[in-house]
């Protein structure tokens, strides 16, 4: 059955060309091809303004990204063998890095299969669509999961708020076999339960594997607090690293209940302590019984989700960076990650910057980093770097 074709306007094959995989909605020549004949997840041949062909997209004609490339050779279509294709292609990457089988397995248009998201949890798969035109698709992405991986559970993890800018509703549904509420990992050498059915964003993030390792190192002899701390995936290796007390702080009853847990799997004694509430309350209470810190790792959630919320996003970001270097001793660590999308490297830097001065204290950037490698980056779509990671010295002004 031949494709339909989608029609570029002039010059807007650029981005295709060099590399990108999105096609925008002002960039269609609506007069030869509307928007209007495609319905989502219809597959379509892209053709570039004098007609030569540039691959198959997939439509999501509602949204401004309405399209995505899913192959540039017209007979490869999004199928099961295609899909099949991808993921051992991504399988063989995760499996030369790691030993067992938990991390990330499918990273969306960093593996060439856009919108398209799956963790690996032993025999559980965790997968999430977070793009429209992906969704028409769940079949054949589960018949290629279960033919690769031959999973005893999948999951459907569709509950992030990104679904609602492409019109997709949120939801959370087994796909297939069973999926426990609870799921046993291993990361750098260290156990883990962390949950997989809860409905809020609490769960387990692989793209700071390598950055939890490294910054355990920073955590020798010294007191240390986790900001945002989660079920304990920074903490606990920090105690185990030889930290003289590690106080966690989450607003989550329920992630603090987890990180016990886990400490409690890792022999971790009464190193380990919980602060539950509101983080910048905490985060005040602390400044006002005049606590100090050698190391805080800070790990928010994204502040800045949309592109209009840059401005407040970056003042709640000073907000809790000021907050923290409050509590730093006079030759203090500050380890700051941020996931999101709209508040760069450099944006980080600067709002680091502006912290410290601000509070008269000096500030030297020891490391910077990114996701770990199972979390590839497409190098023509900046949006896959979706982690910044910065280590910071903050020192006295004198």
């Amino acid at each position: 059955m031949s494709l339909p074709f989608l029609r570029l306007k002039s010059n807007a094959d650029r981005r295709l060309r060099s590399g990108h995989l999105w096609v925008y909605s002002n960039e269609i020549d609506t007069k030869l091809s509307p928007l209007s004949g495609f319905k989502v997840g219809d597959q379509a041949i892209v053709e570039n303004a004098s007609g030569k062909t540039l691959g198959v997209v997939v439509m999501s004609p509602q949204t401004l990204v309405c399209a995505r490339l899913v192959s540039r050779e017209t007979e490869h279509r999004l199928d099961k063998s295609l899909l099949v294709h991808r993921l051992n292609i991504a399988l063989s990457l995760r499996e030369r890095l790691f030993d067992t089988p938990f991390y990330r397995l499918l990273h969306a248009e960093g593996d060439l299969l856009p919108g398209l998201e799956v963790d690996r949890f032993g025999d559980i798969l965790v997968a999430q669509i977070t793009a429209a035109c992906m969704e028409p698709h769940k079949e054949i992405i589960l018949e290629a999961l279960l033919q690769v991986c031959k999973p005893t559970g999948v999951l459907w993890r569709n509950d992030a708020n990104t679904r609602d800018a492409e019109g997709l509703e949120r939801y959370l549904e087994v796909a297939h076999g069973e999926v426990p509420e609870w799921v046993q990992l291993l990361e750098n050498d260290l156990t883990y339960n962390a949950p997989l059915l809860q409905k809020k964003a609490l769960g387990w993030h692989y793209d700071q594997r390598f950055n939890r390792l490294q910054a355990a190192v920073y955590c020798t002899d010294k007191r240390v607090l986790s900001v945002y701390s989660d079920v304990g995936s920074w903490g606990i290796p920090a105690a185990l690293a030889g930290a003289t007390e590690v106080l966690c702080a989450d607003a989550s009853a329920h992630a603090l209940d987890a990180l016990e847990q886990n400490a409690q799997l890792n022999d971790i004694g009464e190193t380990l302590l919980c602060a539950e509430g509101d983080v910048l309350e905490t985060l005040q209470a602390l400044k006002a019984d005049e606590e100090r810190f050698d190391v805080i790792i800070v790990d928010p959630p994204a502040f800045i989700k949309r592109k209009k919320d840059v401005k407040s996003g970056e003042a709640g970001y000073r907000k809790l960076y000021e907050h923290c270097i409050r509590l730093l001793s006079r030759d203090g660590i500050l380890i700051c990650s941020s996931r999101s999308p709209f508040f760069t490297e450099e944006s980080m830097h600067s709002t680091l910057l502006a912290s410290a001065r601000h509070l008269d204290r000096n500030i030297q950037i020891l490391e910077q980093s990114g996701q770990s490698a199972d979390h590839p980056m497409h190098p023509a779509i900046p949006e896959t770097r979706h982690l910044k990671y910065t280590v910071c010295r903050i020192l006295p002004n004198s």
